[in-house]
């Protein structure tokens, strides 16, 4: 897992240090005192979703195919404000049912900030240290938590920090921290606004996924092509990473889309 992490997936020196520190304190601990919580920020494109699967990936022979493996998203499971006290009751039953089953279950939460402010603290009993809830013992579960919210003030922190002049390999956690949380915690739009998860301190690792440059686009093309089986031409990789938009106006330093529509790309340069 760390050497994919590290050849896998490009730019992101702080998900490969926050993921490998969390998952190896979590997994060499045979009596863990609570499930790992992990909370994934950044913008679009940026590698949230690829690094969550190739964690599980790792952790379940079946990956995301795995029936321990449980995936929500507020836009299929949740989608009407007006049922949140029945989706409320399912989560729950969902969650207790499935750690009855397997007490070493991974639950995704995709687009945490497009849930439901207060339908997340259902589970807050799940996510603590207590020994037993609801007559299962839960502690070896991995909870992890992926939201968009938050990117744009990474974004905001890369940019002047690059116009200090520190490179992203010197950029630490606690740069970042601050603004991830007054854009995600203090946001009345995010689900975990006012969260009990939140304010009883139940994420152990917040993951910040920082914005890609251009030579980091390059480097998705080319796995990108490598994945497909087709001729890595360093004309058509340049043609690819010139395409996409790049912000700010003035620098055009980060790529507005990450690397998310590199396969879309790559099929109309072809």
């Amino acid at each position: 897992l760390e050497f994919d992490l590290a050849t896998g997936v490009v730019g992101q020196p702080l998900v490969r240090q926050q993921v490998m520190k969390g998952v190896r304190e979590f997994l060499r601990n045979p009596d863990p005192v609570k499930p790992l919580v992990m909370s994934f920020h950044g913008s679009t494109g940026t590698g949230k979703t690829y690094v969550s699967s190739m964690l599980i990936r790792y952790l379940f022979q079946s990956g995301l195919q795995s029936p321990y493996v449980h995936h929500f998203s507020p836009i299929v499971h949740f989608p009407h404000a007006e049922h949140i006290e029945q989706y409320k009751e399912s989560l729950k039953r969902w969650i207790q049912g499935n750690l009855t089953n397997c007490g070493r279950s991974a639950f995704l939460f995709d687009e945490m900030d497009k849930m439901h402010p207060g339908l997340i603290d259902v589970i807050i009993p799940f996510l603590g240290p207590s020994w037993v809830v609801y007559g299962t013992n839960y502690r070896k579960a991995i909870f992890i938590f992926i939201s968009n919210a938050g990117g744009e003030q990474i974004n905001d922190v890369t940019l002047a920090l690059w116009h200090a002049r520190k490179d992203r390999e010197e950029i630490s956690l606690q740069d970042l921290e601050p603004a991830i949380s007054k854009a995600v915690f203090e946001n009345p739009q995010s689900g975990f606004w006012k969260s009990g998860i939140i304010n009883e301190h139940l994420i152990d690792f917040v993951v910040p996924f920082l914005p890609l440059k251009h030579h980091h686009v390059k480097q998705c093309v080319v796995s990108e092509l490598v994945q497909q089986g087709l001729e890595v031409r360093p004309g058509l990789v340049q043609e690819v990473a010139d395409s996409i938009p790049y912000f700010p106006e003035e620098e055009k330093l980060f790529s507005s889309t990450g690397c998310k529509t590199v396969a879309s790309r790559i099929t109309y340069f072809l």
